[in-house]
């Protein structure tokens, strides 16, 4: 990366077409390892996630005809690093306005790195219900886990280099 002023320039890894195309395949593979879809729910991470899981849920409702309950979860408050002194949380609006007791859910972040997020998302989203099982769905694997979390379904791996995310 090029530092320019105080900001990274970033380097692009996927465009809009292959998010598209990347989204089709996880809706697909979502479809494939849940038979009964009438359990599945959607829930985004936000802040990212969030249009990613209504990208999938249009997704399987074009391609199955089915429409998948779609919600979103802060789970700023769940994070491990609040006592931080450089991190205060913006809180933001949880919308789930279904059932997740006994659902399948597939969780959804944009990217997946140290499995922290993941954790408290997770935490979070506990506190909402039982769910029958939790799927996670992210469009890049960055690598370089602190905690023992796998994405069930990965767009595309991209290990980062060090400790850069």
């Amino acid at each position: 990366m090029l530092v320019r002023g105080f900001f990274m320039a970033q380097k692009v890894i996927l465009g809009a077409e292959d998010i598209r195309r990347t989204l089709a395949r996880i809706a697909h593979e979502i479809l494939e390892r849940n038979q009964s879809s009438r359990d599945l729910v959607i829930i985004g991470m936000y802040t990212r996630g969030v249009p990613l899981a209504n990208r999938l849920a249009e997704n399987i409702l074009r391609f199955e005809g089915l429409e998948i309950p779609v919600g979103t979860l802060d789970f700023s408050l769940y994070r491990d690093d609040l006592d931080s002194q450089r991190f205060h949380p913006t809180i933001k609006n949880t919308d789930i306005p279904f059932s997740i007791n006994n659902k399948i859910v597939v969780l959804v972040d944009d990217v997946l790195f140290t499995g922290r997020s993941t954790r408290a998302a997770m935490d979070a989203l506990i506190d909402y219900g039982r769910p029958k099982a939790i799927q996670l769905a992210v469009l890049v694997d960055r690598g370089h886990r602190e905690l023992p979390v796998r994405a069930d379904y990965i767009g595309k791996n991209i290990p980062a280099h060090g400790t850069r995310r």
